[in-house]
């Protein structure tokens, strides 16, 4: 499904926005149709109801927002060793054969079906993090021949920094993304 197109938008937008139009739509359709087209009018905003399941189903699994805070909070106090360790316990979770990083930037480089990721995630309590340290995992990205790579940062990226990781295509992990990987099937951050 294209990014940009209706459906696309709707899946990454509040469940309610989706079960909101099919209620309009369904409303306006039953005003205006002839008696005889109603049921059919009505139907036919169906597929609003599946994308706002889809989206309810989706939006039901994301961490909350406290647990998004805490997951910060505990990750930023571990040690590099500790974050390490459970980053890597994530990523086997996860089906990925993990190896250590050969040489900075890349902390862990990981594959699955015939697909290699590079992961820099040193950086991870950095408050705020420029286009250098994404410039140079694509340069190891590209040297490497890998197909993906992930930036973990807990901070923001500047303003530079955020088109160029959707421009070359670097998956960028923050506090949210990491509380989703960090509890998936796990014994918890303070275990």
């Amino acid at each position: 499904m294209p990014r940009n197109s209706l459906f696309a938008v709707l899946l990454r937008a509040p469940w309610w926005v989706s079960l909101a139009i099919a209620a309009g739509l369904s409303l306006v359709l039953a005003a205006l149709l002839p008696d005889e087209y109603r049921v059919v009018g009505a139907l036919s905003t169906f597929p609003f109801v599946v994308i706002a399941a889809l989206a309810a189903w989706r939006q039901a699994k994301l961490p909350s927002a406290a647990e998004v805070a805490g997951t910060q909070e505990t990750v930023v106090a571990m040690s590099w060793s500790a974050f390490s360790a459970r980053l890597e316990e994530a990523f086997r979770h996860d089906g990925f054969e993990v190896r250590p990083g050969t040489a900075a930037p890349v902390d862990f480089e990981l594959q699955r079906q015939g697909r290699r990721m590079l992961v820099s995630a040193r950086r991870w309590k950095s408050a705020q993090t420029g286009v250098e340290p994404l410039r140079a995992l694509q340069a190891a990205r590209q040297a490497a021949d890998a197909s993906d790579a992930l930036f973990i940062c807990m901070g923001g990226l500047t303003e530079n920094a955020r088109p160029y990781a959707t421009t070359h295509g670097i998956q960028v992990w923050q506090a949210a993304e990491l509380a989703l990987a960090l509890r998936k099937g796990r014994k918890g951050l303070s275990a």
